[in-house]
């Protein structure tokens, strides 16, 4: 499903080229719940952003889904990111004057689904993260726990590949925390493929593989026995 093949990134600062990524290569297949993981300036949100289509690699290949992503335009890679993939963020990134079920319909209104099959859609999504009964509030009405579970719920309403989540449990306290990675457990016991970047070993363990990287690299990769 997803495959980095011999993957470097630099960035330009003035004159010189800032190597970021250092051949980087993972394969992750369908239904997997994977962690990535390292301290900060390891890389790791670069590597998300790269399989999140929000960049591309300086060298190397990314195959999604059998599509070579570093032939894409930009109108492909925006096609790309609606169908394949949910995003989860730290900070929730939910727009302040809709309503819950009203932000969990924004990425169908891009995936041009009629309103009728959008608000369905959005309640079901709702529903099966817990928060039937929070649909008509408005961000500043609902808990961080809450928020980040209509972000999940936003994530999930296109019926995605897979979910990228950057640091899911960041902006949480321990409980809220608990209930996010739940879902993500129970979505993923469901078929979901779930990537997490994440620098806590607590989080990472919900997981079933864990990717190391540091300093641009991979420096282990660990199938975990359940």
């Amino acid at each position: 499903m997803i495959e980095l093949k011999q993957v470097y990134k630099s960035y330009a600062q003035g004159a010189l080229a800032v190597p970021v990524l250092h051949n980087i290569n993972i394969s992750i297949e369908s239904g997997e719940f994977v962690a990535i993981m390292g301290p900060s300036g390891s890389g790791k949100s670069t590597i998300m952003n790269i399989i999140g289509c929000l960049d591309r690699p300086t060298k190397g290949e990314y195959i999604l889904n059998k599509v070579n992503v570093l032939t894409a335009d930009e109108k492909h890679l925006a096609l790309l990111r609606n169908q394949y993939i949910g995003f989860v963020f730290q900070h929730f990134h939910l727009l302040p004057r809709l309503s819950a079920v009203e932000n969990v319909e924004l990425p169908l209104v891009y995936g041009g689904l009629k309103k009728k099959e959008r608000r369905e859609r959005a309640l079901e999504a709702l529903d099966k993260v817990g928060l039937a009964d929070r649909v008509g509030h408005l961000p500043n009405q609902l808990s961080g726990g809450q928020k980040q579970r209509v972000a999940i719920a936003r994530a999930i309403a296109n019926n995605p590949t897979f979910i990228l989540a950057d640091e899911p449990t960041g902006a949480l306290d321990s409980k809220s925390g608990e209930q996010i990675m739940n879902i993500f457990t129970k979505l993923n016991e469901e078929g979901t493929t779930v990537i997490m970047v994440t620098h806590e070993e607590e989080v990472a363990a919900y997981t079933k593989r864990r990717i190391y990287i540091k300093d641009g690299e991979v420096i282990q990769d660990r199938r975990m026995v359940i």
